[in-house]
């Protein structure tokens, strides 16, 4: 546990101490805003082996991080610059591929572990004297009173309250109580706040692999009626997979002994990285999608997971809820050196207005690629392939595309 103030009264509570969770309070390091991270889980101790569950951080996002030293960190050597990727359907002879170089770009992104990412954030902001840290301690209770906002000579009244219990008995208030502990947010329980949750009844089977041809920096992405396969690269020659599968077939593939495995796996991948040498252990993640009604209420904001989550087949999901940390942080630095309240329901309505509309987006796109890809047919196969040939050949469609992915 780390504690920088011996006061339990904050500017920020931040819930979760995730990557999107610390990015937000990497945003706030060094401000005039007093910050508090509560997180249940230590991280666990890195090894020489990476960790099975990865991030793809587009360039948009790696700019701030560039911007505020996250990525000076030693530790970004175990990141993986990818610079292309290739898309291609198993049911014909659809295929696109993106370039990093035909876009005047050194790379599309980084793969790098989430435990890795998590470490660097949490490094970078120790050195924050604004910032405690408090791990690990569980939320015993959330105390969120709304209140009744009102305008009074130019300032409002009535702004909300937040009062923390942790599993140590310290208490600590809030003036912004910020959630971003994923999908089973007990900040979004707090806030009354409505969450849509629609699973997939898919599971995402996620393991590293090692394999006899090299993944060449590159993303590569099947797409099979049963799901997407990806094998994303890593820093170690090796190459993270996530397949997401129908239920009993996620359970099938677990069931296999290394070997027969190994054959399935390098059979679903067209051999594109030849055959499969070595695994690590499988784990498996259920997959949904869903969206909140509200991202805000008074003195109260959603980030990441706790407000949305989506189809991981686009490997959009941590990029996602990154920007809403960073939309989040810039609204209240603006608000406050304003001097308006930054804290107050119509502030934060603006961050809401910056992400809500996108990330919804996204869920749809997503969910309707799924659902295209999806479709064991012949007629709507040859539809599918022919319009992954097109938009291969129309550069400008292509690469607007891939920028809008990128976040550049």
């Amino acid at each position: 546990m780390i504690q920088k103030t011996d006061t339990g009264s904050f500017d920020v509570v931040v819930i979760g101490g995730g990557i999107v969770g610390l990015s937000f309070a990497n945003e706030l390091a060094g401000s005039d805003f007093s910050v508090a991270v509560i997180e249940r889980n230590e991280l666990k101790a890195m090894t020489d082996e990476p960790d099975c569950r990865v991030s793809a951080i587009n360039l948009s996002a790696l700019k701030r991080y560039q911007q505020t030293g996250v990525l000076d960190s030693p530790l970004a050597s175990r990141a993986c610059a990818f610079e292309k990727m290739f898309v291609w359907d198993q049911t014909g002879a659809g295929q696109i591929e993106f370039d990093s170089a035909e876009l005047g770009l050194p790379e599309l992104g980084l793969i790098i572990e989430n435990n890795v990412l998590q470490r660097m954030l949490l490094d970078n902001i120790q050195a924050a004297d604004n910032i405690s840290y408090l791990c690990p301690q569980e939320i015993i209770e959330i105390d969120y009173q709304p209140g009744h906002e009102k305008q009074h000579e130019g300032h409002v009244e009535g702004l909300a309250a937040a009062t923390i219990t942790l599993s140590s008995q310290q208490q600590l208030s809030a003036r912004l109580l910020a959630g971003a502990d994923g999908v089973n947010s007990k900040v979004r329980e707090a806030g009354l706040i409505q969450r849509v949750k629609r699973p997939y009844q898919q599971q995402a089977l996620v393991c590293n692999v090692a394999t006899s041809e090299s993944h060449q920096n590159t993303a590569w992405q099947c797409f099979m009626p049963s799901g997407p396969l990806a094998f994303l690269p890593l820093y170690n020659g090796w190459s993270s997979i996530v397949w997401s599968l129908d239920e009993d077939q996620a359970q099938q593939k677990m069931s296999l002994d290394a070997n027969a495995f190994k054959a399935v796996l390098a059979e679903a991948g067209e051999y594109k990285l030849g055959e499969i040498l070595e695994t690590s252990q499988r784990f498996l993640f259920p997959l949904s999608h869903g969206h909140v009604t509200d991202y805000v209420r008074s003195g109260l904001a959603l980030i990441g997971d706790a407000a949305h989550n989506i189809h991981p087949l686009a490997g959009q999901g941590a990029n996602l809820g990154i920007a809403d940390a960073f939309a989040l942080a810039d609204v209240i630095r603006d608000a406050r050196k304003s001097g308006r309240q930054w804290a107050a329901l119509h502030t934060l309505k603006k961050y809401q207005r910056q992400r809500k509309g996108a990330n919804q987006l996204m869920e749809m796109s997503m969910t309707g690629f799924k659902e295209l890809f999806g479709f064991d047919n012949a007629f709507i196969s040859e539809i599918r392939n022919a319009g992954l040939s097109l938009v291969d050949h129309i550069p400008a469609l292509k690469y607007r595309i891939i920028k809008q992915a990128l976040g550049v």
